[in-house]
C-alpha cells in the first residue's frame, strides 16, 4: 500500500504567499504605475500579512481582539502607504 505525500497546509500557504510575492515583483519590474496597481498591491500585501499572522504567528485560534488588533494595525499601515502614494501624485 503506497500513501501519497500530502502537503502540510503550513507548506501550502508558504508556496501561496511566494507566488503572491513573484506577483508583486513582477508587477514591480514591469514599472507599471497607477493607483489601481498601487492598490492592488497593497491589498496584496495585506492579505499576505494577514495569512502570516494567522498561519505563521499562531493568531488563528486566539480571542477576536488579538486579531483585530493586527488587522487594523495592518490596515493602518497599508492605508497610510496608500495615502502617501496619492499625495505624491498632486
Amino acid at each position: 500500500m503506497t500513501t501519497t505525500p500530502r502537503l502540510r497546509p503550513c507548506t501550502l500557504i508558504w508556496l501561496v504567499l511566494l507566488a503572491l510575492t513573484g506577483l508583486t515583483w513582477f508587477i514591480g519590474q514591469k514599472g507599471t504605475t497607477g493607483l489601481g496597481i498601487v492598490s492592488f498591491v497593497l491589498a496584496v500585501t495585506l492579505f499576505k500579512s494577514q495569512m502570516v499572522a494567522d498561519h505563521f504567528m499562531g493568531l488563528k485560534h486566539v480571542r477576536p481582539f488579538w486579531r483585530g488588533l493586527v488587522f487594523g494595525y495592518l490596515v493602518v499601515v497599508c492605508s497610510l502607504i496608500g495615502v502617501a502614494y496619492y499625495v505624491s501624485l498632486g
